[in-house]
């Protein structure tokens, strides 16, 4: 038998709809004669195949790649009958992904097994050595089955995300965009945790109040909660609460933001800043599904879902030591990696026309358009701020605009492009900015050492990065 095809890492576990082709299969069982027949059978069919021997490489495989339907065998070790190890596998595919067709097969095929098998969720069972036909016609029906349910998923969340009302300003039509809305389409409607990865100022938080507004639990509220801001001493206090004599300014009883959050979703921004003492606390919290309010002395069982964003790599900050695996293990099940502006100028005029639009009608000027040079400007400058940036650029213009149309002076960009050689040229705060651009890319992004290099407290430097739009 050749060597088991490994599976390819990606960043968001699902498929890309249109842009899938082959149906991709994973077949699961410890005999390699086994795992031929089915590349044999299959493969001239079109279909991709995976063949991992154990249960605990099935499971490596569907961490990090997406099925189109799962074939495996009941029992792995030898002289074992019950189907234990395959019936336990079944049941964790099953409870990740009910849509997910998983067709069950064994030598030792018997009337109670299959019924076992098929009361936990499998859509199909087959017994070795079997027919062949029976087998393509089994998986082309549940296959095509999948996709259209799938299809039927992705048009239902595509039409609440054009339809609800509320949601937070989503502009996205460049291509660099698209696995982005597939990933919100897709899990939305369900209560996986998310982390929403991309530069400041890339719109992770807009990202996350759609994901919810999109969800099952839109009735309910989002709570978001600068994580990175948070002062170790109240750290406690704001995510979980207190009660009364906890400490000596806990003068009455507090509810935290998780117990704020219940039933609904919790939105932790640069969870990457959170001291390592207090990951723990909050990977507890996560995995149990329950929070003790400061001073308490009992637990409060909460339903939260979670959505956290960082900008930094948080893979590193694990291998660094800086960041807990098994917290990240938690919060990633889904990761939303965005791209920055730069990548996406596709999206340029369309957002500054609808920042102009807001800021226009916000300030009461009768500003009309974008002249094309001015366009042309901002098409070909970096934007290292991303949309934040853009958007404090054309509030700025807004306010500078003297004609009706936006003008190339209007929108500040030159002195952003390229820092004059002399300070004296400078403003005060214009010096303050680019300091603190300079840091943040020398810490590759980490506000806490950024801070520390430039004499402020995080929360001092998180309102000037929120004023120049970093």
């Amino acid at each position: 038998m050749s060597t088991p095809a490994k599976p390819h890492d990606i960043t968001v576990p699902f498929a890309l709809g249109k842009s899938a082709t082959a149906s991709r299969i994973l077949a699961a069982d410890d005999q390699p004669h086994i795992l031929d027949a089915i590349e044999i059978l299959l493969k001239p069919q079109g279909y991709r195949i995976d063949a991992v021997r154990s249960p605990e490489l099935a499971r490596e495989a569907l961490a990090t790649e997406q099925y189109d339907a799962v074939l495996i065998d009941l029992n792995y070790t030898r002289d074992t009958t019950s189907g234990r190890e395959g019936l336990d596998l079944l049941t964790e595919i099953v409870s990740q992904d009910s849509t997910l067709p998983v067709i069950v097969m064994t030598a030792w095929g018997n009337v109670e097994l299959a019924v076992e098998a098929m009361r936990r969720g499998a859509r199909d069972f087959i017994q070795k050595p079997w027919e062949n036909e029976r087998l393509l016609t089994m998986l082309r029906t549940h296959v095509e089955l999948r996709r259209a349910l799938q299809q039927a998923e992705r048009l239902a969340a595509e039409n609440r995300l054009l339809n609800a009302q509320g949601l937070p300003e989503f502009i996205a039509t460049s291509p660099a965009m698209a696995p982005v809305l597939e990933a919100i389409t897709r899990i939305a409607p369900s209560d996986a945790n998310v982390l929403i990865t991309g530069e400041h100022g890339t719109g992770k938080e807009v990202v996350a109040h759609t994901i919810h507004a999109l969800s099952l639990r839109k009735q309910k509220a989002l709570i978001a909660v600068n994580t990175g801001g948070l002062a170790e001493g109240v750290f406690e206090s704001e995510l979980f609460g207190h009660v009364k004599g906890a400490f000596t300014d806990a003068r009455t009883d507090r509810i935290g933001r998780f117990e704020l959050a219940d039933g609904g979703t919790i939105f932790l921004d640069e969870i990457g800043n959170v001291p390592l003492r207090q990951q723990a606390k909050l990977l507890r919290v996560i995995e149990s599904g329950e929070m003790e309010r400061v001073g308490a002395s009992r637990g409060r069982k909460i339903d939260v879902r979670v959505i956290s964003a960082t900008n930094m790599d948080l893979p590193s900050a694990c291998e660094s030591g800086q960041f807990r695996e098994d917290l990240l293990f938690r919060l990633n099940t889904v990761e939303i990696p965005l791209p920055p502006l730069r990548d996406r100028r596709e999206d340029i005029p369309v957002l500054s026309t609808h920042f102009l639009t807001q800021y226009a009608s916000r300030y009461r000027r009768l500003i009309k358009g974008i002249d094309p040079g001015a366009l042309q400007s901002m098409l070909h400058y970096s934007w290292p701020g991303n949309v934040r940036e853009l958007e404090h650029t054309m509030e700025r213009a807004v306010l500078m605009c003297r004609t009706e149309q936006l003008q190339t002076a209007d929108l500040g960009l030159a002195s952003q492009r390229a820092p004059a050689q002399n300070l004296e040229e400078l403003s005060l705060e214009a010096v303050e900015s680019i300091l603190i651009r300079k840091a943040l890319q020398r810490f590759q992004g980490n506000v806490s050492q950024a801070a520390e290099a430039l004499g402020l407290s995080r929360g001092a430097l998180y309102r000037r990065m929120e004023k120049y739009g970093l």
